[in-house]
C-alpha cells in the first residue's frame, strides 16, 4: 500500500469516476461534491476549478465558505476515498462538518485506508499550524469513531443534529 494524497486531476478521471459510483446517489464526505453526482468530466472539471479556488488562501470565498484543501485517496494510482482538509471553522463546520471530512469508496472499506488518510489530514493541519483539529461522525458510524479514537480524538460530544439534516452526531478534537 502506498498512499498518498492528490489533488483533483483529469489524469485520474476513469478511477474518480468508478470511486464516486461507488457512493450511489449518497453524500460522499470529504469529495467537495453535493448529492447526487453524475461522475462526468463536466463534473471533474468544475471539482479542479472549485478546488483550485478553495485552496488559494489569497481568494476571496463565498460568505459560508472557508479555504479548503480537497483530496483524493490514491493506492497505487487508484482513488480509494476522499478528504477535505479545511483550514479553519465556520459555525457550520464547528457543529457539524469540522477540519477534516473523508469517506472510504465500499469495496476499499476496511483495509486501513481511512487510518491513513486522516494521518495524513493531520500532517497537513500540522503544516499550516493548527494545534488541534476537529473531526466528526455519524453516532452510530463505529468503524469511523473507531478511526477517529485510533489517531487521538477525544469525545467532546454526542449531539443531535437532526435539524441539519444530520443523525445524532460525534465531535472529537484531536491535539496536535
Amino acid at each position: 500500500m502506498t498512499i498518498e494524497l492528490t489533488r483533483p486531476t483529469t489524469d485520474l478521471f476513469e478511477s474518480w469516476a468508478a470511486a464516486v459510483a461507488e457512493f450511489g446517489d449518497g453524500h460522499v464526505d470529504g469529495s467537495g461534491l453535493q448529492a447526487p453526482v453524475t461522475p462526468d468530466r463536466a463534473t471533474l472539471e468544475a471539482l479542479i476549478e472549485k478546488s483550485d479556488l478553495l485552496s488559494d488562501t489569497t481568494a476571496e470565498l463565498p460568505e459560508d465558505a472557508v479555504h479548503n484543501d480537497l483530496y483524493w485517496v490514491v493506492d497505487d494510482g487508484e482513488v480509494v476515498g476522499f478528504l477535505s482538509f479545511r483550514h479553519e471553522l465556520n459555525a457550520y463546520l464547528r457543529e457539524v462538518g469540522g477540519h477534516i471530512g473523508y469517506a472510504v469508496r465500499e469495496s476499499r472499506r476496511r483495509q486501513g485506508y481511512a487510518s491513513a488518510a486522516l494521518r495524513l489530514g493531520l500532517e497537513r493541519a500540522r503544516e499550516i499550524g493548527l494545534e488541534r483539529v476537529l473531526v466528526t461522525c455519524d453516532d452510530d458510524n463505529v468503524g469511523s469513531y473507531r478511526t477517529i479514537e485510533g489517531a487521538g480524538g477525544v469525545l467532546q460530544d454526542v449531539s443531535d443534529q437532526s435539524a441539519r439534516g444530520h443523525a445524532m452526531l460525534r465531535r472529537y478534537w484531536i491535539a496536535l
